[in-house]
């Protein structure tokens, strides 16, 4: 197995990881059944915010830790270079990526347009946001493995 297809496997776990540890994190903050109004934004506005942070610097950590863990455990450096199959595989993930989020986002506000909570919105857009990240190392890995 490649050192790319590592990399994607090992994105692709921390990714749920994250995701996964944060939700329930979160669910036991989330505001009472009537609540309304700015409590609720200001529920799912901080939701988002930090679960951003939050996952920005666990995939910087997880990154170092797997380098530290490859180098130890195969000798070998991870590439320095990127060459024109590694650009076209990353451009093909990040348009599947694009097309996920934006099919979310989309969606998130037909909720809106057909009188659904507000709530809807936002957790179509944090999925379509966690399936856009996910959708990015499955490409990857599927084009390392299988071909462009």
């Amino acid at each position: 197995m490649t050192y790319q297809e590592k990399k994607s496997i090992v994105s692709i776990l921390s990714t749920i990881f994250i995701f996964g540890f944060y939700i329930v994190y979160r669910y036991i903050q989330y505001p009472d059944e009537g609540v309304v109004g700015t409590a609720i934004f200001h529920y799912w506005g901080s939701f988002v915010l930090i679960l951003a942070l939050v996952s920005i610097i666990a995939h910087i950590v997880i990154s170092i830790i797997f380098i530290i863990v490859y180098r130890l455990t195969t000798g070998e450096e991870e590439p320095r270079f990127t060459d024109e199959l590694d650009q076209l595989i990353n451009l093909k993930a990040y348009r599947n990526s694009f097309f996920v989020f934006v099919s979310g986002f989309l969606l998130a506000m037909v909720s809106q347009v057909l009188d659904q909570p507000v709530p809807a919105m936002f957790l179509i857009l944090i999925s379509s946001g966690f399936l856009s990240d996910v959708t990015t190392s499955v490409t990857r890995l599927y084009h390392y493995r299988r071909g462009v």
